[in-house]
């Protein structure tokens, strides 16, 4: 199946993820470049809700650009299979190799906004990242590594000190809030 076809059967929770999908749709349809970052407006990326296997922490990397604790993720870089960016940037980001999915399927989707910022020297203005979320899992057992491009720190947290460590107050609302919920009721 392909990632449209994965997209439209996706079942939304909630209906922010049901206008997001909408959306997400739509741009893939008039824009298929969007699996590149060329894209100026929008792209697609791939993150990650990593909970060990009693499923009461969360793997978390300190953000240096957004200057927050948040999920792991990134770009698709030209790349169709999200899940296989989402496990790819979880052990970039992290170190940790011991990364599942806990399913294969979509587990959230979500229209987030990007301010602009600077990366590497050069501006890169706002713009949308259409995101896929997936459900991994780790061995929170195994060795941390800092990404030093990307991050200042990674993390375990409680599923509510995920909630708490995170600055930003969109996402622990609307995604990070959500991804616990529906964590609750996959147990």
């Amino acid at each position: 199946m392909n990632i449209l076809e994965e997209i439209a059967r996706y079942a939304p929770f909630n209906e922010q993820e049901q206008r997001d999908k909408a959306l997400i749709l739509d741009y893939l349809a008039d824009n298929p470049g969007c699996f590149y970052r060329a894209d100026p407006v929008a792209h697609m990326t791939a993150s990650a809700w990593v909970v060990n296997p009693a499923r009461d922490k969360v793997l978390m990397v300190y953000h240096k650009i957004y200057d927050s604790w948040s999920w792991t993720g990134g770009h698709a870089d030209g790349e169709t299979d999200l899940l296989a960016v989402a496990l790819r940037e979880v052990t970039e980001e992290t170190g940790v190799r011991s990364v599942r999915p806990v399913t294969p399927d979509i587990f959230s989707l979500e229209v987030v906004t990007v301010d602009g910022h600077e990366k590497r020297g050069a501006y890169v203005s706002s713009h949308l990242h259409l995101n896929l979320t997936y459900l991994l899992e780790a061995d929170d057992t195994e060795p941390l590594r800092i990404c030093e491009d990307e991050n200042k720190g990674v993390a375990w947290f409680g599923l509510d000190e995920a909630l708490a460590a995170s600055t930003e107050p969109w996402f622990v609302k609307r995604i990070y809030g959500k991804l616990n919920e529906k964590l609750k009721k996959t147990l």
